[in-house]
């Protein structure tokens, strides 16, 4: 097969953390073409959407020591080609947040892919539903207390009630611009006039869930299935536990309340065409479903001693064979 990733710069990915390498070196050890691009070069010719693609190669990963060391270089490129992506049985579109109007005016050229031809990963339509901390609005019966405004009077009534929160901007990744709020914090007026900037852009503020301090879990669903999980336990004085922010990687274990949580989550997954998702769960509840570029490969498998890019493309050629 002939499988396609847009993704951001591959010159600035870590190929010991990122998933999308994980899943173009499964793909390579599997005997498929894997191909490149980025979202600002995607265009719509006579009708189609078209990328420069380039092939790529890749040195896989070694695990040496309980880490992921990279071979120097560790990928090298072919020379760009102007292709339709119908061309490719596969897209994933692999591209970070900020989901902004660049974002989704590249889910619109892949809505110029021909369905019959080539599935896109995550589709085109559910990438656009998907706000990563909206969309979990619709499982009120398993998130934690939330509100979503640009109000500063209801975000501060909020916390005053809660006494501790949590706001995060709604199109943020990896634990940017999310704060810690409480009740009597003298910077409290200061850090909602910003986030929201003078009310002008709504944000989600949370109440605060003490487990966060016992990690923070992404559980990796295919195409509704819970495949893994990681707990990102925050490092320090932070409260975050994201990785990109430092949080540590534990090992961690699916549990019931997890399981139960994902049962209800991947109906509406399926049929938003959303196969490859991050859950988080804080003290089991549902904090956000991330859809653009779900991290955790790596950590999975350096961990539990898998390998879930491999899973990807597997499921993904039994899929296509049955479409």
């Amino acid at each position: 097969m002939k499988l396609a990733f847009i993704i951001d710069p591959i010159h600035r990915l870590d190929p010991g953390h990122d998933s999308s390498i994980a899943m173009m070196e499964a793909a390579q050890l599997l005997g498929h073409e894997v191909w490149i691009t980025e979202a600002r070069w995607l265009s719509v010719i006579q009708g189609q959407a078209h990328a420069p693609l380039q092939r790529v190669q890749l040195t896989p990963v070694e695990l040496v020591a309980g880490r992921w060391q990279a071979a120097d270089p560790w990928y090298s490129l072919g020379e760009p080609e102007l292709l339709p992506l119908s061309e490719m049985q596969a897209v994933f579109m692999r591209k970070d947040p900020p989901a902004n109007d660049a974002y989704l005016y590249a889910t619109y050229i892949l809505d110029y892919i021909d369905p019959s031809k080539t599935l896109v990963l995550n589709a085109p339509d559910g990438l656009r539903k998907a706000n990563e901390k909206m969309y979990a609005l619709q499982f009120q019966t398993v998130m934690p207390t939330t509100l979503v405004s640009a109000r500063k009077a209801d975000i501060l009534q909020f916390v005053a009630h809660q006494g501790k929160a949590v706001m995060k901007p709604l199109d943020g990744k990896g634990g940017e611009g999310i704060l810690f709020l409480a009740a009597g914090d003298r910077n409290l007026n200061s850090m909602v006039e910003l986030s929201t900037q003078r009310e002008r852009l709504p944000v989600m503020v949370q109440a605060y869930l003490p487990a966060a301090s016992e990690g923070d879990k992404r559980i990796i669903l295919l195409h509704g299935e819970a495949i893994g999980a990681v707990n990102r336990v925050p490092s320090g004085d932070e409260f975050r536990g994201n990785m990109a922010v430092g949080g540590r990687a534990d090992a961690t274990e699916i549990t019931e309340r997890d399981r139960e949580i994902c049962d209800l989550v991947a109906p509406i997954l399926q049929r938003d065409g959303l196969y490859f998702v991050g859950l988080d769960v804080i003290g089991g509840y549902l904090t956000e479903v991330n859809v653009t570029s779900p991290t955790g490969i790596r950590e999975i498998d350096r961990l539990s001693g898998v390998r879930l890019g491999e899973q990807i493309i597997a499921w993904l050629v039994e899929h296509l064979a049955k479409a």
